[in-house]
């Protein structure tokens, strides 16, 4: 059987440490820069298998070709998997994923989103650049003692509270699955969303985009919420209706959001679009507020994520190409890893 991989969405650092981690595992890889598209999907005649990322588009069109292009495997280089039509892939073409790369990184990436957030240390950088050493202007407050609201209590929720537990925060969760074990051992209270809203002075988001989730923050859910509350997403941009943060930031609803993610990313984000002007005007507006931050989906950038990424990645890999059970296959009819009790897949 063929050991050729396609890379798309290729950036230098995916290269270094792919590499690295394929001197184990010997795969003949190809990195196209181009995303994985209906436009490029031509790229992959010739492999076995593709490697892709969230902001590539495996829709049916997509999967039809490269079926016949002879591709059995779509390996995702990432947790999230809702750029896949998966009732378009079952029983047609197997799609795996990394669960889980390094809570710690995103968790991390949240938590100095707060802290700039607060603490205007974006602005205090630019003032002191250009020599100017005011403080006006850059009042924060004390974590301690505040309320931070989290939605969904999965391993990178977990890592964020352990950090803000250690800041002294009173911490509210919601989750459709509330785990009481591990809010009786960690202090934590499940509420309802309402309630969440409405007691919170930071709302962290990290559960995944679902029918369910999508919007999840929208203009009745900001209604819900107190005065000046800080906003962070760095789980999926279709968390949030943008157009409706935008108007609770300019009413003051919202304080501040920090977004590590964004609905309509995939014409940008990971990519220097600095000589360019802006077309997308929803996105443009959100730059233009000095209280908000825009990262370019990067909250899992660390040298460790990338290598356990690069891992899981070429290990699913290697367990379809010895025809194994496939530990990391997400299913169709499951919407999540197909696990069954006498370890078959569905299909």
């Amino acid at each position: 059987m063929s050991r050729k991989i396609a890379f798309f969405d290729s950036k230098p650092y995916d290269q270094k440490s792919f590499n690295t981690v394929n001197l184990n595992f010997g795969f003949d890889i190809s990195y196209f820069d181009a995303k994985l598209t209906p436009q490029t999907v031509d790229l992959a005649s010739g492999f076995a298998g593709v490697c892709v990322f969230v902001n590539d588009d495996i829709n049916a069109k997509v999967i039809e070709h490269l079926v016949k292009h002879g591709v059995e495997v779509i390996g995702l280089r990432c947790a999230g998997y809702n750029n896949v039509d998966f009732k378009a892939a079952f029983e047609k073409i197997h799609v795996t994923r990394v669960p889980a790369y390094s809570p710690y990184a995103v968790a991390e990436h949240a938590v100095a989103m707060m802290m700039t957030l607060n603490r205007k240390i974006h602005k205090a950088y630019m003032r002191t650049r250009e020599g100017n050493f005011s403080i006006n202007g850059l009042l924060g407050f004390d974590m301690f003692g505040k309320t931070a609201g989290i939605v969904g209590t999965g391993k990178i929720a977990r890592c964020l509270i352990a950090i803000l537990k250690g800041f002294g925060m009173n911490i509210l969760a919601y989750d459709p699955h509330p785990d009481e074990s591990y809010a009786k051992t960690t202090g934590l209270r499940y509420v309802e969303l309402a309630e969440l809203y409405g007691a919170s002075d930071i709302i962290s988001l990290h559960c995944p985009l679902t029918p369910e989730t999508s919007y999840l923050i929208n203009r009745t859910a900001i209604e819900q919420m107190r005065s000046g509350v800080m906003i962070i997403n760095t789980g999926r941009g279709k968390l949030i209706d943008t157009v409706a943060l935008i108007e609770g930031l300019k009413s003051g609803r919202i304080g501040s959001a920090g977004l590590d993610v964004y609905e309509e990313e995939s014409d940008y984000f990971f990519e220097d679009k600095s000589s360019d002007m802006i077309a997308d005007d929803v996105l443009a507006r959100l730059l233009t507020f000095p209280n908000v931050i825009v990262t370019s989906h990067q909250a899992f950038l660390t040298a460790e994520a990338l290598r356990n990424i690069a891992e899981t990645t070429l290990g699913n890999f290697k367990e379809y190409f010895a025809g194994g059970y496939l530990a990391n296959e997400i299913c169709y009819r499951c919407n999540r890893t197909c696990i069954k009790k006498d370890g078959r897949r569905c299909f």
